[in-house]
């Protein structure tokens, strides 16, 4: 049986039949929102463009009952329904879209594509992020460095240039020697190599920790995502760690989260019809995978930060919301697919 994360589609629980309202009571803004001292630098005021209805919200009340059909994405009649696209979104100057978090009220819908084709893409597949939409505009991709002693991901704005020196690198992902715990950087500068005043310092987007449970990685995964808080013009508190012991990383395990903010995935829920863990993805994931999740914010778990999940063997979507940027959520969907952990 699927030691997994089914989709929608199998989940009948009644928590599910229930759309997802709860936000219109308290704006999640507040969930994330830290102080920090807004950056001087510049003071242009992004227009927030007009809020889009959820795709949630049109949700029927009552959850298709289709088998999951190990299809090789056959386009149906009801992909439209089953699979809502993105929003329009303006991508104008990708690399800076890809580091600005979501707008508040607007889910931004992508799908993941992985290649394992090529010479050593079997064991370094490159990932590519693209907006799930008629367009499919093309944000990000990512790749394991080969000579690296730990799961060491870049992320690019480029689906050709993979290079660390070169100007569409926009970020990376760095695990722990174990591989179970991630951490997220911009392209900034090591602190090691940083100018005087540490302007150009890289900053810490994310941590990412996973925790095995009594199944090993077998059973549901525990996930523990870590981020800079949001100050009152919504925007990320820069995180710019001088040294190790300053991360996000070592920050959480402290209990010092001041400007740092905790998410988690959902758990889900054991379904005995199906003999398998399910969560309602809202007809976004339809393959049963132990890599599908959703993140959120203890304080409401109905707002779902983050999504992510298997809809074809090497195609997953990924959603995320205010107050993640793509960098964050695609590193994020990038460490859930290292070595280490798969366990599939």
């Amino acid at each position: 049986p699927p030691a997994a994360t089914g989709s929608d589609e199998e989940d009948d629980s009644d928590s599910s039949t229930k759309p997802i309202r709860s936000e219109k009571k308290k704006n999640p803004a507040s969930l994330f929102q830290t102080g920090g001292d807004p950056p001087k630098e510049k003071k242009t005021k992004k227009k927030t463009p007009p809020k889009v209805a959820e795709s949630e919200e049109e949700t029927p009340e009552t959850p298709q009952k289709n088998s999951n059909k190990k299809g090789k994405g056959k386009k149906s009649k009801k992909t439209k329904e089953e699979r809502p696209p993105s929003p329009v979104i303006e991508v104008d100057n990708l690399e800076e879209f890809v580091l600005r978090p979501a707008p508040q009220g607007v889910t931004i819908k992508c799908r993941v594509t992985r290649d394992k084709k090529g010479m050593d893409r079997g064991l370094y597949p490159t990932y590519y992020l693209h907006l799930d939409n008629d367009k499919k505009v093309f944000l990000l991709a990512g790749r394991k460095r080969k000579k690296s002693k730990t799961s060491n991901y870049l992320i690019s704005i480029d689906p050709t240039d993979l290079s660390r020196g070169g100007e569409n690198f926009v970020g990376k992902l760095r695990s722990n020697l174990m591989g179970t715990k991630f951490t997220v950087f911009d392209n900034g500068m090591n602190p090691d190599r940083a100018n005087a005043d540490w302007s150009n310092v890289r900053q810490e987007l994310s941590a990412v920790v996973y925790e095995t449970n009594v199944l090993g990685f077998k059973g549901p995964r525990k996930m523990t995502v870590i981020i800079p808080g949001m100050n009152s013009d919504n925007e990320r508190v820069p995180i710019r760690p001088r040294n190790d012991n300053d991360g996000l990383l070592m920050r959480w395990q402290n209990r010092n989260m001041d400007n740092v903010i905790e998410l988690h995935n959902k758990a889900p829920v054991w379904n005995d019809e199906t003999q398998s863990y399910v969560l309602n993805f809202h007809g976004r994931v339809t393959h049963a995978s132990v890599k599908n999740f959703q993140i959120v914010h203890g304080s409401d778990p109905d707002y779902i930060v983050m999504q992510f999940g298997r809809v074809a063997d090497d195609a997953f979507t990924m959603d995320y919301n205010y107050p993640l940027c793509a960098v964050q959520a695609f590193a994020i969907a990038l460490s859930s697919f290292d070595g280490k952990l798969a366990c599939e």
